[in-house]
């Protein structure tokens, strides 16, 4: 549809951005992951006249941290680059609404196609492309992944729907959810339970650091606890950054955070899985205040 498009993706992009910028003939760049000064180098260094699209994530799944969405779209405007935004892991959960990042710093007017999701915190299952008439116009008719494929059935898209209007003016899940997560989080540190300096959303990478180990300590975690907690492991993140990604809901009680963190702290005594200090959390009950 564009002849000679560069795209630009962030390093951290998920799998399924990268398999879909793979499958089109676009010219693909790189750049470092959150990195604004290389995305300019790369930017500057491309033909003047070519159609350009940025690619970014506003929350990135495997590190929980924030892209600077605003860097990036003032970046894009100087070029004369379009913008896609994924917003999957921030619908429902920021912004007025529930409506995302770019929202909340109020800029989503400035983005050209925003993706989220309807499975995640609408709870439901399904996508969705949002942007201006003629560009979405342009993507039905030339995009194959959507043309020959099938729409969901409608009590799934009622079901969205319900789900959407219920978040749309109701704040109480997603202040539930980031009050949860920074006790969560608190608890963890408390535990001497690492989580990744890099997060700064709900969702909180506890590092493992070897693949065998976060299968076994995941499997050990089920069995003994009836606690199941995905292993994260190569290739999904490199190799050396394997790790459990926690993420809490609204629903998650105080005592559920506890047993996690006491869990947690049995597992990685008995798999020896380093803690951040020498304490090696031998205290095997936290204390919830």
């Amino acid at each position: 549809m564009l002849d000679n498009c560069q795209v630009f993706s962030d390093a951290n992009n998920h799998a399924s951005i990268i398999n879909g910028i793979r499958s089109t003939s676009a010219t693909r760049h790189i750049f470092t992951h959150n990195d604004v000064s290389d995305l300019a180098k790369k930017l500057e260094a491309a033909p003047v006249g070519a159609p350009k699209i940025i690619v970014f994530e506003s929350v990135y799944s495997m590190d929980g941290d924030i892209a600077p969405l605003s860097e990036i779209v003032a970046l894009a405007e100087r070029h004369n680059a379009l913008t896609y935004l994924d917003e999957v892991h921030a619908v429902g959960m920021y912004g007025p609404r529930g409506a995302g990042i770019a929202a909340e710093l109020g800029i989503a007017s400035r983005i050209d196609i925003i993706q989220g999701t309807m499975a995640k915190a609408v709870g439901v299952i399904g996508g969705y492309i949002t942007g201006s008439a003629p560009l979405i116009d342009a993507i039905r008719s030339f995009c194959t992944g959507f043309i020959f494929t099938t729409a969901l059935p409608p009590a799934v898209v009622a079901a969205c729907q319900a789900s959407i209007e219920h978040l749309k003016v109701s704040d109480t899940e997603r202040h539930t959810l980031l009050t949860k997560s920074g006790l969560l989080r608190q608890k963890l540190q408390e535990a001497c339970i690492p989580v990744m300096s890099c997060s700064e959303t709900h969702i909180l990478p506890v590092p493992i650091g070897d693949a065998v180990k976060c299968t076994q300590a995941a499997k050990h975690l089920a069995d003994t606890y009836g606690i199941y907690i995905q292993p994260i492991n190569s290739p999904t993140v490199a190799q050396g950054t394997e790790r459990f990604r926690l993420n809490i809901t609204p629903c998650h009680t105080d005592i559920h955070i506890q047993e996690l963190v006491v869990a947690l702290q049995n597992t990685f005594k008995k798999l020896d899985i380093p803690f951040l200090s020498s304490r090696r959390g031998e205290e095997a009950t936290i204390t919830l205040k």
